[in-house]
């Protein structure tokens, strides 16, 4: 379970890669296409608020996961449930807010969530790992972080005048 785990970690850090590196233009894609932004270099998601949901809540959430899935199998499942997350996001709603076919995230969504995500539950219920309490805490968690954690600390943190501007390689190239 902890390699697994820690394959879910460094799924997530590709991701991310494929988000906002190559081809990276993620930011610019999810204020646009979701949020209709005049300004998608920075509202309303902005790098600031990025940074938070990424590093601190991903990587945190993720590593956290890793390191104590022994003792808080829940916390396992809520991570795993963040990973169905982003395939449901970018299989389905930002191709369709988006009118695309691939958005960025896409590839590593499938290609490394999905087969993660099979063999985590495959493997905690095949093994009896979890219990009602992990199930029931985990799956609430879930979804409050998908939420809470991914899309709406997007708009608690968006802010037209942020100093926190994404640079024009992050933008989809229609806007660049």
């Amino acid at each position: 379970m902890t390699f697994l785990l820690l394959l879910s970690l460094g799924a997530l850090f590709l991701h991310q890669v494929e988000e906002w590196r190559f081809p990276g233009y993620f930011p610019g894609m999810v204020n646009r296409a979701m949020f209709k932004s005049e300004t998608p270099d920075r509202y309303p998601l902005n790098a600031n608020s990025g940074m938070l949901v990424n590093v601190v809540l991903g990587w945190g959430g993720y590593l956290l996961a890793v390191l104590f899935w022994k003792q808080a199998l829940w916390l396992a499942i809520a991570t795993i449930l963040v990973s169905v997350g982003n395939i449901f996001a970018h299989t389905i709603v930002f191709n369709i807010k988006g009118k695309t076919l691939y958005n960025p995230g896409l590839i590593t969504s499938w290609l490394l969530f999905a087969p993660i995500v099979y063999f985590f539950f495959d493997l905690v219920i095949s093994e009896n790992l979890a219990s009602r309490s992990d199930w029931v805490i985990g799956i609430i968690l879930g979804v409050i972080l998908n939420y809470f954690g991914v899309y709406k600390m997007i708009i608690w943190l968006a802010d037209i005048h942020t100093p926190y501007v994404f640079p024009v390689r992050s933008l989809i190239p229609g806007d660049r």
